[in-house]
């Protein structure tokens, strides 16, 4: 297999795309003006301590409070209290130093944690940590051993916190991790003498930009090539590999074609496609994406599938495929937290189990952590995927100013009963000489045709006059009655 990294580079807006096989895989976006939080450490103060929600919210200089729970605090802070009771380690207007480890979602603020980490390319360093530990996804075991053995050697000869070791530190001999620690060490102690110094509410540390971060974070071993359609930003990210990951440097290359780098790939098109709610399978099947605060819901459909020998086999066959393509779609469009998938009921528990493990296998390339339930009773599959940053939905939409998110408006019919409603409703309340009503184009030809006879009805009971005006502005759910 391999993939190639395209990064496409404008003044307001950075745009990452993962391309495995020709097939587009991931997409990140970042934008100058509303940069991503998550690894940025800050300086704050503890605004509010909720002992019911074992909980505290942290003033780091958002718009809203960030969360910190219990449960991210690190491990030394809570010996060091000799309690888990959140009430007994903080108190209001306590400053504290915290990382960020989700971005703001939704309505949702920031989630922090105590137990900061600071990553380079082949390490990550925990200072409040008290062991080091090896990357699961390196599954030889001697390497396992020889990386434990480096990172804990240099731990006791420094008298560090704890490091783990990375998957790009796979086959890195000793002096390059050594060099890496050492440098994360000096980026470490620059950072806790700012805690000391800074005011509140200040950010200490800020997460390199994505298409550095990328560089650092990309898993090596499948990566050919990384094109990049900025002058400007190939020069930077060619200094940065050279320093840090001189592997990699050669892989780097500058896209000066006319034609749009991502055009060419065809990662547009993906784009779009990826914030509709229906994905079409090759087969003819599809599937719908429903992506709420709290869980999104994969529904698989049959569709145009009619397949060959029996309804089982078809409904099967439909299965395996939309397994691949929801593996996809969630990185992809980047969903997390809950997520329900609602395969096509199947009676054989083979072809269940056939399913669920074509479904875990597709997910094994993806780097957010997941975890799969078994079929539930319901036919459903129950799964999680983490996720800390917003949706590519949420990121580049906004919800409809028509319906308000639901996705569905009034008909006119509705919108016309509701009128009369409201006339009613004001002839009692005041004393009235005349009406205009003011509404949509679809709903005033809707009274004035269909709804004709009635109007007239309530024209004769009421004992007022009333006047129609179309306002193009409306839509099909906005209305004004209006007393002349």
């Amino acid at each position: 297999m391999s993939d190639e990294i395209l990064i496409n580079v404008t003044p307001p807006e950075t745009r990452v795309a993962l391309v495995e096989n020709g097939v587009v895989q991931e997409v990140l976006i970042e934008r100058a003006r509303r940069r991503g939080l998550v690894g940025n450490i800050y300086k704050g103060k503890i605004c509010r301590v909720l002992p019911g929600m074992q909980a505290v919210f942290v003033d780091i200089g958002l718009e809203r409070a960030a969360f910190l729970h219990i449960s991210d605090l690190s491990a030394a802070e809570r010996e060091k209290a000799g309690t888990d009771k959140i009430e007994a380690i903080f108190k209001e207007g306590q400053e504290i130093a915290v990382q960020v480890v989700k971005d703001p979602i939704g309505t949702k603020g920031a989630r922090l944690s105590t137990e900061i980490s600071v990553p380079s390319v082949y390490e990550v360093y925990m200072p409040f940590a008290k062991t080091s530990g090896v990357s699961q996804r390196i599954e030889c075991e001697a390497e396992r051993i020889r990386l434990r053995a480096c990172v804990e050697a240099f731990q006791r000869e420094h008298g560090t916190g704890g490091f783990i070791a990375r998957t790009s530190a796979e086959g890195v001999d000793e002096a390059m991790l050594r060099a890496d620690m050492l440098f994360l060490l000096k980026l470490w102690n620059s950072i806790a003498q700012r805690i000391k110094t800074a005011r509140v509410k200040m950010l200490l540390h800020e997460d390199l930009p994505l298409s550095m971060r990328v560089l650092r974070d990309l898993r090596r071993t499948r990566v050919d090539k990384i094109r990049v359609d900025s002058r400007e930003t190939h020069a930077r990210l060619t200094k940065f590999a050279r320093e840090f990951v001189p592997e990699i440097a050669p892989m780097i290359e500058h896209y000066a074609g006319e034609r749009p780098l991502f055009d060419l790939y065809g990662v547009e098109e993906e784009i779009q496609k990826a914030l509709e709610r229906r994905v079409t399978l090759k087969s003819g099947g599809y599937l719908i994406f429903d992506q709420t605060e709290a869980m999104t819901t994969v529904d698989v459909n049959t569709g145009a599938f009619v397949g060959g020998r029996n309804l089982e086999e078809t409904i099967f066959k439909t299965n395996l495929e939309a397994a691949q393509a929801i593996a996809r779609q969630l990185r992809l469009r980047n969903l997390g937290g809950i997520i329900i998938i609602d395969f096509i009921d199947m009676r054989d528990e083979e072809h269940k189990t056939q399913v669920l493990q074509a479904l875990a296998r597709h997910l094994e390339r993806d780097p957010a952590k997941n975890t799969i339930s078994e079929v539930s009773p319901l036919g459903l599959v129950e799964m999680t995927r983490k996720r800390t940053r917003e949706s590519l939905e949420q990121v580049l939409c906004e919800p409809c100013p028509a319906c308000g998110g639901r996705g569905v408006l009034k008909t006119a019919e509705t919108t016309c009963l509701d009128i009369f409603r409201e006339i009613i409703r004001e002839v009692r309340q005041y004393q009235v000489q005349e009406l205009l009503v003011l509404a949509s184009n679809e709903v005033v030809e809707r009274l004035l045709d269909e709804e004709a006879d009635t109007l007239s009805e309530l024209e004769s009971f009421i004992g007022v006059p009333i006047k129609f005006r179309a306002e193009s502005q409306y839509n099909q759910e906005q209305y004004d009655v209006v007393i002349l």
